[in-house]
C-alpha cells in the first residue's frame, strides 16, 4: 500500500466505495465461474458455469466453458476460437443494457484469456477481444464478426506483444525495497517454465525457448498491454459519447498466472501489482480525459482469491499439503471394481469432482445413489479431503449455510459430477503451479470490490456482500432490470443516499 502511487488502486479507494468483506459464495472459486458469477449477478447453479471445463458424459471428454464449434477465428487462421458465450445459462448486466437500449448500447469484453473476455462480455455483445498467445494478435470470432475493425488490425500491426516479450523483467524498485515479499530466492516457487525463480527474467530468452508469445500472459506487461487495448477500444469504438450506456468489460489475467507460479508473497506478485497500479492509474486520466468521472461508473473485483503456497505455509508449521488426486483415483477404481465387479466405473475426474459412468451403473442395474455414496465414502479416506458430498445429496437437500451451502451453489444438474470434493483449508491439488484456488475457504473467496465514479462516494462498508450483489446494484443505478437470473441483492448502503 505505502508504494502504490496517489492516482491508481489508491485513487479508487480514497474517492469511492470500498468493500472489506466481498467473498464469493460458492465452492470452485475458479476464473470462468468467477467471470459469470460477477456478470450475471448469481452461482454456478444457476448460470451453468460451474468449473473452467467440466465432463461431458454424452461424448466422454472434457469440454471447455467456452467451447463452440459453430464458430471460427476471426483475424488470423486458427482451429483455436471456436468459442462463443453459448454455455453461459442466463444473462449478464451487458445483455440487458443491450435490451434496455433496444441494441444501441455497445457492450465489448476484453482479456488476454478467452473465457474472461467471452463470459465478461455475455451474449449481446457487439465484441469479445482476447490475444492469441502464438502469434501475439487480439482476436475475435465469427459470433461477434465476420472481420476485425480497422482500429483492432491497426494495433496488431504494431507488434506491442512482441516488443513488450523482447524486454527484460526486473523490478520497478530496487529489490531491496520489496520488503512486504518472502526473500526474492526461496524453495517454493515453480517459476516461468522451470527458468528460474529470480529477478531479472530474460523474456526474450524464455519465449524463443517457448516458440510463442504466450509469456506475455505471465508477465506485468500482460496488463499493460490489455489496458492499452481496451483504452484503445474506447477511443475507437466511442464509449460513452452518447445518451445510451455502453459497457467494458476488462479483465486483467496476468496477476493471476504470475500468482499462481510464485505465490501471493512473491517479488514477482508485489511487483506485478506495482505496475497494474500504474495501468489502472494511466486509465483512470483517460477516462477523465475523454468521458468524466462523473458520467462513468467504475468497479474493481477478483473472479477468485488464492491458497498461499503449501510448501512455504509447512515451512512455518501451518497445515496444509498437496492432495494426490491422480493415487485416490487409482485406488477408488480398484476399490469400485472389488465392490461391483470389473469396469471403467468413473468416467472421468476433472479439479474436485468425479463423473461415474452412468451407462455402465444402469447397465449393471445398480442403484446410483449406493455407488455415488461409497465413492464419497472411500474418498473422504485421503489426506487432505474434508468433506465429500453426492449429487443426490445436492438434488434431494436445501442447504442454507457452511460449506455444503457453497457446494451446492457450485452444483448445476446437468454438468456437475457425481461426487465433489472439498480439500482441507491450506491443502491444493497436487498440481505443476506452486499453488492455486478452488475452495470456499476466506483465502479462496474473500476478494477486494471497489466501486468508483458516478453516483458513488467516499466509503468503507465492513458489512459482508457477494460479488453476486455486483450486477443488481448496477442494474439499480441505471434502473433497469436485473440478469434474468440474478440470486444477488443491491447494495442498499450505495443506493439509498
Amino acid at each position: 500500500w505505502d508504494k502504490f502511487e496517489e492516482k491508481g488502486f489508491k485513487r479508487l479507494m480514497y474517492e469511492g466505495t470500498s468493500f472489506k468483506n466481498a467473498n464469493l459464495n460458492y465452492l470452485f472459486t475458479q476464473n470462468a465461474p468467477g467471470i459469470a458469477s460477477i456478470y450475471t449477478g448469481t452461482t454456478p447453479s444457476f448460470h451453468g458455469i460451474v468449473s473452467n471445463e467440466w465432463y461431458l458424459r454424452l461424448k466422454n471428454e472434457k469440454v471447455n466453458c467456452v467451447d463452440d464449434p459453430a464458430f471460427k477465428m476471426v483475424g488470423i487462421k486458427s482451429d483455436e476460437g471456436k468459442k462463443s458465450p453459448k454455455q453461459l445459462l442466463v444473462s449478464t448486466i451487458g445483455d440487458e443494457i443491450k435490451l434496455f437500449s433496444t441494441g444501441k448500447s455497445k457492450v465489448i469484453g476484453v482479456s488476454l484469456e478467452d473465457r474472461s473476455a467471452i463470459l465478461g462480455a455475455g451474449h449481446s455483445a457487439n465484441a469479445a477481444y482476447w490475444l492469441d498467445g502464438k502469434s501475439g494478435q487480439w482476436v475475435s470470432n465469427t459470433y461477434y464478426m465476420e472481420e476485425l475493425p480497422k482500429w483492432v488490425k491497426e494495433f496488431n500491426n504494431k507488434d506491442f506483444a512482441k516488443t513488450f516479450t523482447d524486454r527484460e523483467w526486473n523490478t520497478l524498485l530496487p529489490i531491496s525495497e520489496y520488503k512486504e515479499s518472502l526473500a526474492d530466492k526461496n524453495s517454493f516457487e515453480i517459476g516461468f517454465e522451470r527458468n528460474g525463480t529470480t529477478f531479472p527474467y530474460n523474456i526474450k530468452a524464455i519465449k524463443e525457448k517457448m516458440k510463442t508469445l504466450n509469456i506475455i500472459k505471465n508477465i506485468p506487461a500482460g496488463n499493460t498491454l490489455t489496458t492499452d487495448f481496451a483504452v484503445h477500444a474506447i477511443v475507437n469504438e466511442e464509449l460513452g459519447k452518447d445518451e445510451y450506456t455502453d459497457l467494458i468489460a476488462i479483465s486483467y489475467s496476468a496477476p493471476d498466472n504470475i500468482g499462481l507460479q510464485f505465490g501471493p508473497s512473491s517479488v514477482e506478485i508485489q511487483d506485478c501489482y506495482l505496475r497494474l497500479d500504474k495501468d489502472i492509474a494511466h486509465f483512470l486520466e483517460v477516462i477523465d480525459d475523454l468521458i468524466g468521472k462523473e458520467n462513468t461508473l467504475v468497479f474493481l473485483t477478483s473472479n477468485s482469491g488464492v491458497a498461499e503456497i503449501p510448501k512455504y505455509l509447512g515451512s512455518l508449521k501451518v497445515a496444509s499439503g498437496y492432495f494426490k488426486n491422480f493415487y485416490a483415483l487409482t485406488l477408488l477404481k480398484t476399490y469400485l471394481n472389488a465392490v461391483y465387479g470389473k469396469g471403467e466405473w468413473v468416467q472421468g475426474y476433472v479439479e474436485q469432482q468425479i463423473f461415474l459412468n452412468h451407462n455402465m451403473v444402469e447397465d449393471a442395474k445398480i442403484s446410483l445413489d449406493d455407488i455415488q455414496n461409497k465413492t464419497a465414502q472411500f474418498m473422504l479416506q485421503f489426506n487432505g479431503v474434508s468433506n465429500t458430498i453426492t449429487s443426490t445429496t445436492l438434488q434431494n437437500t436445501h442447504f442454507t449455510k457452511g460449506i455444503f451451502e457453497k457446494m451446492q451453489n457450485s452444483f448445476q444438474q446437468k454438468r456437475s459430477g457425481d461426487v465433489l470434493i472439498n480439500l482441507t483449508s491450506g491443502w491444493v491439488e497436487d498440481i505443476s503451479t506452486a499453488t492455486t484456488h478452488n475452495s470456499g475457504y476466506s483465502y479462496d473467496t474473500h476478494v477486494p470490490l471497489i466501486f468508483y465514479g458516478w453516483k458513488i462516494g467516499r466509503n468503507s462498508i465492513s458489512r459482508p456482500v457477494n460479488i453476486t450483489d455486483i450486477a443488481p446494484t448496477i442494474a439499480t443505478f441505471l434502473n433497469i432490470s436485473f440478469p434474468n437470473a440474478s440470486t444477488g441483492e443491491p447494495i442498499l448502503e450505495m443506493i439509498i443516499k
